[in-house]
């Protein structure tokens, strides 16, 4: 049975990689492939969302019924990993890894009771790519992590690390000793739900001081600090 004295909960998008225009021209991509015209300007913003929640949005947008999305929402999925994948080049030039990530993650990994994973809006395969694509993917236990291909809303997430992580270290995880890293105040809305603390980094597009009216746990412009970083996640009060 593992010792896990800390669980990081990591967002991907604005909080380890920018992924540039690359992943919203997949997703218009997907959905003309599966509904057969242009999503058009839609205007949907994909901030803090999940993959199923923005593929709704940008339907509704194009005013597909609510029972015809939920047919066609599976086939987008299935398409948005194609079409990701295709994309990886324009992903490589268009994106990167933000300031400290590396650096962090490394330390973090080389920490035995520290156990890192994903919890992010994207699917699962899109997730593992993003991260690949910007050489961050070796020190996360991916099969431990919840996306939006595990639930479309994105506070259901954290209960679902959990799960995964007693199916298979065989241990339950204080929520106490989790932390949801993220960019939005969305990924505190889902530290909140979960009973783990959070984390915001002023990387992504939301202002940093808007993340601060949304008064989380701990607040950083960046990931750049490793040692302040680490101090608090690993800060016992």
């Amino acid at each position: 049975m593992r010792t896990i004295l800390r669980l990081i909960l990591w967002d991907v998008d604005g909080t380890l990689v920018l992924a540039g225009p690359a992943a919203r021209e997949a997703f218009d991509a997907a959905v003309r492939a599966v509904v057969g015209r242009d999503p058009g300007p839609h205007g949907v913003q994909m901030t803090g969302k999940t993959d199923p929640q923005i593929a709704l949005e940008i339907l509704a947008t194009m005013a597909v019924s609510e029972r015809d999305a939920a047919e066609h929402l599976p086939g987008i999925m299935r398409a948005l990993e194609t079409q990701l994948e295709a994309a990886v080049g324009a992903l490589r030039r268009g994106g990167r890894a933000l300031t400290g990530a590396r650096a962090l993650l490394a330390r973090l990994g080389a920490e035995p009771s520290i156990l890192q994973t994903v919890l992010s809006g994207n699917v699962e395969a899109n997730a593992r790519l993003k991260l690949r694509v910007f050489g961050l993917d070796r020190w996360m236990e991916f099969e431990c992590g919840a996306y939006g291909s595990d639930h479309h809303d994105r506070n259901e997430l954290v209960p679902i690390v959990l799960e995964k992580i007693e199916r298979r270290h065989g241990v339950r995880v204080d929520p106490a000793k989790v932390w949801v890293i993220g960019d939005t105040p969305l990924d505190l809305a889902c530290a909140r739900a979960g009973g783990a603390r959070c984390l915001l980094v002023g990387t992504g597009r939301i202002p940093l001081a808007e993340l601060r009216e949304a008064e989380p746990d701990a607040l950083f412009p960046d990931l750049a600090d490793t040692a302040a970083v680490i101090r608090l996640l690993t800060s016992e009060d």
